[in-house]
């Protein structure tokens, strides 16, 4: 697997208490009179453009499809942009090798060394306690959405899946280097390893379930509801449970945005861009325009 499905890894994963996005957007209400802020916001209204940080080849959320970038997170800087009277200016990127703390250095707070970026937000970003603390230079806020590792199986084939042991047996599959895919090596005491097959990318896992090659696949939520939509599958033969594991997060994850530390009237704008997009319904029709259903963060 390649590096960016590392933002699926259970070393980002704590629970996140609802308190969070208050928190971060209060502390950015107290410093957003800081002067260089305010003089940074003021060259992003001038320049009429924000440039945002996404992704390569993170399908539904951002991916190039023949040519054209599509994809939530796509669609999600267009409406936050418009939002803001501005027009969104993408900064696609592959992750880096040394994780998110680097695609954080690269994208929103240095600038990569080739001179690429840095942008100035970047989406997709584990909204999460210790790794905020981690990461000082920037500010992290913003939840949009909550993602989680899920089981998808073929109903015709498996009659219910409640624990992995109920998997003996069957073929299942995953992508190479996920948190599924240790799941399902690791589960039921690791009596399901001969039985695992690993897929380079999650589509091609899925795909094998939608075509009978396995009979069950560990993917996010997003991936399957999205590869269900696209493959025109139908919902009836194909079931979905939550398997618990010591290698995936109990509740998921959820992802927001990040800016650079200093940029507290950005965050707040942006802050206010989501929730208008939030109360007027866009935000869900974005999601739901690639076949996601939207979880509160």
């Amino acid at each position: 697997m390649n590096a960016r499905l590392r933002l699926g890894t259970a070393r980002f994963f704590c629970r996140l208490g609802r308190s969070l996005a208050s928190f971060l957007l209060a502390a950015a209400v107290i410093w957003v009179g800081a002067a260089p802020a305010h003089a940074d916001m003021e060259k992003i209204r001038q320049s009429g453009s924000l440039k945002v940080a996404l992704y390569k080849g993170l399908p539904p959320f951002s991916d190039n499809v023949g040519g054209q970038f599509t994809g939530i997170d796509v669609a999600l800087a267009d409406a936050l942009s418009k939002q803001m009277g501005l027009s969104a200016a993408l900064l696609p990127f592959d992750a880096d090798d040394d994780g998110m703390s680097g695609d954080l250095r690269n994208m929103v707070w240095k600038g990569h060394y080739l001179g690429y970026g840095p942008a100035d937000v970047m989406l997709h970003v584990p909204v999460d306690p210790a790794f905020i603390r981690q990461n000082r230079q920037v500010l992290i806020f913003a939840p949009y959405h909550r993602e989680g590792f899920v089981l998808a199986y073929d109903h015709d084939r498996i009659h219910q899946v409640s624990r992995f042991e109920d998997l003996a047996g069957q073929p299942t599959g995953a992508e190479q280097g996920s948190a599924g895919a240790n799941a399902l090596l690791s589960g039921a005491q690791g009596a399901l390893r001969d039985k695992v097959k690993i897929y380079a990318e999650a589509d091609a896992a899925l795909l094998a379930l939608f075509s009978g090659e396995i009979a069950a696949v560990m993917v996010t939520r997003s991936q399957y509801e999205s590869a269900l939509k696209t493959q025109g599958k139908s919902a009836a033969r194909f079931l979905v449970t939550e398997l618990e594991s010591p290698v995936l997060p109990p509740r998921g994850w959820a992802i927001g945005m990040a800016v650079k530390e200093d940029q507290r009237a950005l965050a707040q704008a942006l802050e206010s861009a989501l929730q208008a997009l939030r109360e007027s319904g866009e935000l869900q029709r974005i999601f739901a325009r690639y076949g996601v259903s939207i979880v509160a963060p």
